[in-house]
Order: C-alpha cells, then structure tokens, then sequence
C-alpha cells in the first residue's frame, strides 16, 4: 500500500517514443474524453444560460448572480476533490476488477458529499448577505444576491449526491449517463429561464429568482436521473441503495488518506477564486460582470482540455491497478502532447469568437471592452491550463499523489496570485486589465514544475489492499 515503484524504460516498441501505438489507448481515451466532455460542457451551459439570460435582463441581476455562483464554485471544488478520492482509489480496484472493494469507497465517498451539501445548505441560510459582503461591498448586489441564493441554496445538497454519483461512475468507465443528465439539466433549465425571467408563456416575471428556480428544478431532476440509473440500470456496479449509503469504515483510512489533500486543496481554492472575484468586485461592479462573461464564455472552450483530467486519473489509476508499470511512461507523454495540443487550438478559438459571443450580451460599452480583454489573456492562460491542471489533477493525482496536486495549486495561489493581484489593485490601483492578469498568470507559471515533476516519475503510488484484506 503506497509503495513507489519503479517505472522501466519502455520495453515494447508501441510504447516506445513520444506517442504510443497501441491504438486501444487511444480508443479508450478520446471515447471516455469526449462523453466527459460533453457531460462537463452541458453541466458548464447551466451556468452559460443563467450568464446570459441575466445578462440580457440587467446588470444588476448578473452581478448578483455572479456573487452567489462564487459560492457555488467553491461548493464544487470540494464536491469534484471529493469525488476525484473516489475515482483515484476505484480506478485502481477498476484495474483488478474488484467490484466489492469499489462500492465501499464510493458509500464513503458518498458520506463526505452528504456532509458537504448540507454545511454550505446551513450557512446560506443562516448567513446570506455576510457571506456576499465577502465579495463586493455594493449593496444593490448583495441584495440582489440574497434574492438569488434563497432559492439556490436548496441545490447544494442534490448537487453533490449527484457530483458523487457521476464521478463513482467516471471510475469504472461509465460516463454517459452523465451527458444524459447534463444535457437534460441544460434543456429544463433554459426553458424555464426563458419562461421565469421574463415573464414568458403566462409564467410571472421573476427576475433573478426564476434563474434560482430554473436551476433548482433542473438539479432535481438530475439527482433522480443518475439515482435511477446507479440503483436500478447500471450494470458494472450493481448497486443498492443500502450499499450506496451505508458507511462501510474498511476503506475510510484509504480514503481520507488520498481525498484530504484535495479536499482541504479544493476548500483553499474555491475560497482563493472566491477572493480573487472579491479583488475585481471592489473595482466596481462593472468588473464583476465583465470577469464573469469572460471566465464563463473562457470555461466553455476550456471544458475539453480539463476534461482530460478526468480520462487521465482513470487512465493512470487502473494501469497502475493492473500492475502495467511499463506503460505508465509512454502513456503519460502522449497524454501531454494530447494536452499541449488542445490547449493550443482552444485558445485560438477563444482569441477568434471573443467578439461575436460577447456581443451577445446586453451591457455598457465598458463592461464590453473588459470582457474583450479578459478573453484575449484568457486565450492565452488557456494553453497553460489545459497543459497543467489534466498534468497535477489527472496524471500525478491519478497516481496516487494527490498531496502534490494540493500543495502546488496552494503554493501559487496563496504566495503569488492573491498578493500580488490585491496589491495591483489596492495598493498600485492598476488597470483591471492588468490586475486581472496577475489573477490568471499562474496558469502558465505551474506548467513549469509539473513537467518536471510528471517526468519523473516518482508520483507513482499503489494504492490497493491484497486481495481478502478488505473484509
């Protein structure tokens, strides 16, 4: 149990060079890829439809609804750190076909996002307009805000059951279900957004509180999808609701082991992006809706390269599982070309659309202008996030090293970003422009240590108990 081995050369010619020739790796990847993706992108589009309806509505309500998604971030990034402990230890059993050893991790998996919902469900609803003070000190948007949370907060808890759920899945190599849901998620919501917004098909005109509304109704219907296709189609897992949430304490040591690294990771993160919108939102509140048009117009182009963060945990975790250490080299090289490469045509995308899509909102000349400049940094940061987050994420955590991927992110938010974008702009009062810069430029500065530390190799961990241990 967490013993490093030793990574041979290649010792097979298709695994030889800087692509490998097995053509099942690549069968297996860009399928797992692109169902991921297209889950990750229609799950990314209810934020997108809310962005835009709002921004279509007024200013104020995108502001405001920006405020609350801020919460909403840092809420997913324990529910992704949470389950991403779940892929890294299952992928491993995945790779031995260890089903049983499988569902107790996901049941306690499933513990830890239960307690997650319900902590932020408390919070929201004890301390509304403290927690978005946090943010801007504008008052009209936190109000606007609190309008919006009421509602919001009664997702949180169906939200990270089903984060749970899709990512247990993502382990054994099942992710169509969660395009489905996703998919279906983004048509309920942008229905009911059309009708609750403004007022359309008879429903009353709710403003911001029909986005809430919309989202709320969506997120339901996507806890029931998943719940009835783990408990009652799925047939890798085949598991019952007794299993999905009883708490089996066999495999708890394991897990906080490898999960409280990214947890505690994913809890400093959420709460970094979350000051980071605080140092923009003090600007002004043109600033807060010009960064979030960009970085939700930037999250959708982007989807496709973080994406493989998720195909390269599962990848890495159950070739490791099976005891195929020989691959693990050639595997990881092609996955950074595979990185490189996508980083490079989605920036350009985004560099090339940035006008088109940004029209499409109903805002001031200056909000305009800022999301213009946003983009085109954020065309060029993208090359470096879709290199170094599948790289820490998904290859090195998908290894078992989850405790390098905690420390860097935090190392570089908390040493380079936070101070020196606070000090742009209170200290130096620098152009928005250029505090935004020192915002995002940590996405091309941790490719540096993660190439040399993915390459390696001492990231390997083997994270299986012996076979009858587990009981």
């Amino acid at each position: 149990m967490n013993t490093s081995p030793i990574i041979p050369e290649d010792r097979e010619s298709k695994y030889m060079g800087l692509f490998v020739t097995e053509s099942s790796f690549y069968r297996s990847f860009f399928r797992l890829l692109i169902i991921i993706a297209l889950q990750q992108f229609a799950a990314l589009m209810v934020n997108l439809v809310d962005n835009l309806m709002l921004g279509s509505y007024t200013e104020l309500a995108l502001s405001g609804a920006t405020l609350v998604n801020q919460l909403q971030f840092i809420l997913q990034q324990i529910a992704s750190a949470i389950g991403l402990g779940i892929v890294v230890l299952s992928s491993q059993y995945w790779g031995q076909k260890r089903i049983g050893e499988i569902k107790k991790i996901i049941s306690v998996g499933m513990i830890f996002a239960i307690l997650a919902g319900l902590i932020f469900f408390i919070l929201a609803m004890l301390i509304p307009k403290q927690l978005l003070s946090v943010f801007t000190g504008d008052q009209a948007v936190i109000e606007e805000g609190v309008r919006y949370l009421r509602i919001m907060v009664w997702t949180y808890l169906p939200f990270t059951i089903s984060h749970a759920l899709m990512f247990s899945l993502q382990a054994v190599e099942t992710a169509l279900i969660g395009t489905i849901m996703s998919v279906s998620t983004i048509c309920i919501n942008f229905c009911l957004n059309y009708c609750l917004i403004y007022g359309n098909l008879g429903a009353p005109e709710m403003g911001i509180r029909g986005a809430a509304a919309a989202t709320l109704v969506s997120r339901m219907v996507e806890l029931v999808l998943i719940l009835v296709y783990v408990l009652f189609i799925d047939r890798k897992l085949k598991m019952k609701f007794r299993e999905l949430f009883s708490f089996d304490t066999t495999f708890l040591s394991d897990y906080i082991r490898v999960s409280a690294p990214v947890i505690i990771s994913g809890f400093l993160w959420g709460i970094a992006q979350a000051a980071q919108t605080a140092v923009l939102g003090h600007i002004s509140a043109r600033v807060i809706a010009a960064n979030s048009i960009a970085v939700t117009i930037s999250q959708v182009f982007v989807v496709l390269g973080t994406s493989c963060a998720n195909v390269a945990s599962v990848v890495t975790g159950k070739t490791i599982g099976q005891g195929d250490f020989h691959k693990i080299r050639a595997y990881t090289k092609t996955m950074q070309g595979i990185f490189l490469c996508l980083g490079i045509v989605l920036g350009l995308l985004i560099f090339i659309l940035r006008g088109p899509i940004v029209s499409i909102y109903n805002i001031s000349e200056e909000t305009r202008s800022l999301a213009l400049s946003f983009l085109a940094i954020l065309s060029l940061t993208t090359v470096g996030s879709c290199y170094e987050y599948p790289v820490m994420g998904g290859i090195i955590a998908g290894g078992g090293s989850t405790r390098y991927t905690a420390i860097v992110d935090n190392l570089f938010m908390w040493l380079f970003t936070i101070p020196f974008s606070a000090m742009s702009a209170y200290v130096f009062h620098f152009p928005p422009v250029v505090t935004f810069c020192f915002l995002k430029a940590d996405q091309l500065l941790k490719c540096i240590p993660n190439a040399i530390t993915v390459n390696r190799f001492r990231w390997v961990r083997v994270l299986t108990k012996a076979s009858g241990s587990s009981s």
